[in-house]
């Protein structure tokens, strides 16, 4: 396993990367790996290097401490209500790059796994919703706590209201309240819950079974699944049917199809 920094502020995430596999983990446990604007940008950098990057092939999203993340940096967004504009703009813009990000981890051509420890709460849950799939520790906690402090989550509702169902997110956004790890395996916000501890492990041996898959497969079929997923039926349709023409010029396709048929294992592309 090789290990280096992100791209911008080595201290605030490190990158490792293991058989196609790059772990990316938050490494600010002091202030529960809050998402203040240097952190976002950090991240945007991070995931903008592995889209370039053919060897990486999956992400894991984890964090150090007792949180994945607890959400927007709220002493920075205090303190800008000094500004002359009384953090008008600075508002503006930590909300317009938070939605960069997420917007850039649903668009990653490669699979992005979340392996939770602890809290994630606020925009740290909408991290959790816009990635693809979602490990959790027996003992994590998740949360729209925003409207305890008169600030209503709308954001993270956006990728939690496109990965829960309309009544689980608009409660958790009402109420404010923590939901444990079952809680959320039930309401669809993470795949698995495991022993605590144990998240970070099980998603990167999750993460190493997709990386073993053709990587131009699982990156057509990423981005058909969001494209469709919101669009009416007949929309959502004619969508997937492109992406299976485009998928089946694809030399990997052509390759596990002869595979299957001769009973032997695929040797995927690059």
């Amino acid at each position: 396993m090789t290990a280096s920094p992100a791209s911008a502020s080595p201290e605030l995430v490190r990158r490792d990367d293991a058989a196609g596999v790059v772990t990316l983990t938050l490494v600010q446990p002091q202030n529960r790996n809050a998402l203040g604007l240097a952190m976002i940008d950090t991240l945007i950098v991070a995931f903008a290097d592995i889209a370039k990057d053919s060897s990486a092939r999956v992400v894991v999203l984890a964090g150090e401490g007792p949180a994945l993340s607890a959400g927007h940096d709220l002493r920075e967004i205090q303190a800008h209500r000094n500004d002359p504009d009384r953090g008008h703009a600075f508002n503006e813009r930590i909300m317009t790059r938070c939605a960069t990000l997420m917007q850039a981890i649903v668009a990653l051509p490669k699979p992005v796994i979340a392996a939770v420890e602890g809290v994630a709460t606020a925009a740290g849950c909408q991290l959790v919703a816009s990635c693809d799939l979602a490990v959790a520790g027996e003992g994590a906690r998740f949360a729209l706590p925003g409207v305890n402090i008169g600030l209503f989550c709308s954001s993270p509702l956006v990728a939690v209201g496109r990965t829960l169902s309309r009544k689980h997110a608009m409660e958790m956004a009402l109420t404010g309240q923590l939901y444990g790890a079952a809680e959320a395996e039930r309401m669809g916000l993470v795949n698995r819950v495991v022993p605590q501890g144990q998240a970070l492990a099980e998603a990167r041996a999750l993460a190493e079974g997709l990386a073993a898959r053709s990587a131009a497969t699982l990156a057509i079929g990423k981005r058909a699944f969001n494209e469709q997923i919101e669009e009416p039926l007949s929309v959502a349709y004619a969508l997937a049917a492109k992406a299976m023409v485009e998928n089946l010029a694809e030399a990997d396709s052509a390759e596990g199809i002869a595979a299957f048929l001769e009973k032997r294992p695929p040797r995927w592309g690059a």
